[in-house]
């Protein structure tokens, strides 16, 4: 089949990958004018890693993990009040840091560089719209032009053009969890070491500092707040984001005037919602989603990376399986990766997200104690180290010609 895939994010390209492998004539279009190889720490995870490893580019990966060893929750001098460390055993599951952190951009180059000589790159252009009938669609491009295929795939994020053009107009795929984030890179200091420090301040406030390379930090504002601002400034100009954070944190204690100093000439600020996407149907006609735009689980899943690595796998085994027969291949893509969806999303609980993040420093003084005494007894770590599954469940990745 001739097909195409808006967005070259990672559940694009790792489409492509298993796309070309199967003879499929595959297009890429990206609406960013070069590959977009930005971005903050990921992380793979469970059938993520498997996902990669039947990739052949676990070792790949490997060679360009970041060093971060735990995570130490830190009080207002930044002293670690607990620390839970890696689960690096390789048995149980993942700890808050997983084995595998990663930097999204390097995700983007290792499957770019997979790609590139089997799969048709057009940067700069995103699709606008498109018509199908029973035998092809019709992509019409931001640049004018157009194009014939036999199969659109939506990889074009939470925030998917596609989706919107295949659910009715009332629809609304987000499911809402209270809880907004930004990152920003700023430059490392020497007191930035390779454990994530993690700071909770009143008023439902969370600042995370993590360290990737030697000269840059990455810096996270997460804010509990339920408001229509709150959810409409993540729309609004770059300058007007900022603004929004700024005020939310100013005066938080730590080191939010360092980071809020850096915020505003920092050239990698990104500002989101955390929500996931949920939807009954994940394709129509001749047109399916992938990734973020079908399932997107949210940051605080640990599966957002890992669920596009696997969905693209199991929508490419599909398209392979069955390259007569479309409406049969997009039927299995969705009875086959549905359970697994609805497993990573579910394990996103909004009351255990709002008691991480207290409005009030008793409720902050009383979550430290607690985690404090539960790492004393080691209990992070004899938990991770003897559950039998990891984030994802018992959910495995089907086998593939």
């Amino acid at each position: 089949m001739k097909i195409l895939i808006a967005g070259g994010g990672i559940a694009g390209q790792a489409l492509a990958f298993w796309l070309a492998r199967g003879g499929h004539q595959v297009v890429v279009a990206e609406r960013f004018p070069a590959l977009r190889a930005t971005g903050a720490q990921v992380d793979l995870r469970g059938q993520g890693i498997d996902a990669v490893k039947r990739m052949g580019l676990l070792g790949a990966v490997r060679d360009k993990l970041v060093d971060e060893a735990g995570v130490a929750f830190v009080n207002s001098r930044g002293r670690a009040r607990a620390t839970i460390m890696a689960n690096t055993s390789g048995q149980g599951k993942q700890s808050l840091t997983s084995e595998y952190e990663i930097m999204r951009g390097d995700l983007v180059r290792i499957l770019h560089d997979a790609t590139r000589n089997d799969v048709e790159y057009v940067f700069g252009v995103s699709v606008d719209s498109f018509e199908q009938d029973e035998k092809h669609v019709i992509a019409y491009f931001s640049d004018g032009t157009s194009g014939e295929f036999d199969l659109l795939v939506g990889a074009d994020g939470q925030g998917s053009r596609i989706r919107r053009a295949l659910l009715p107009d009332d629809a609304d795929p987000y499911w809402r969890v209270g809880i907004h984030m930004a990152y920003w890179f700023v430059p490392r200091i020497a007191s930035d070491s390779n454990i994530r420090d993690t700071y909770l301040a009143p008023g439902g406030r969370m600042i995370m500092r993590r360290s990737h390379n030697p000269a840059d930090t990455q810096a996270y504002f997460v804010l509990r707040e339920q408001s229509a601002e709150a959810s409409a400034v993540h729309r609004e100009p770059v300058e007007r984001q900022k603004e929004f954070w700024a005020g939310r944190f100013r005066n938080a204690g730590w080191q939010t005037q360092r980071f809020i100093e850096g915020m505003q000439t920092t050239e990698s600020f990104y500002s989101q919602e955390v929500l996931q996407v949920r939807t009954d149907t994940w394709s129509q006609g001749r047109v399916v989603l992938v990734g973020d735009a079908a399932h997107c689980a949210s940051p605080y899943s640990g599966m957002g990376i890992s669920g596009g690595l696997v969905g693209a796998y199991v929508l490419a085994g599909e398209l392979n399986r069955n390259p007569d027969d479309l409406p049969a291949a997009l039927a299995n893509y969705d009875t086959t990766l549905r359970p697994f969806v609805d497993k990573i999303q579910a394990e996103v609980k909004p009351q255990l997200l709002k008691l991480g993040m207290p409005m009030h420093q008793f409720e902050i003084d009383t979550l430290h104690a607690v985690t404090s005494l539960a790492c004393f007894l080691r209990i992070p770590d004899l938990v991770t180290r003897m559950a039998k599954q990891d984030r994802g469940g018992a959910w495995q990745l089907p086998e593939y010609a």
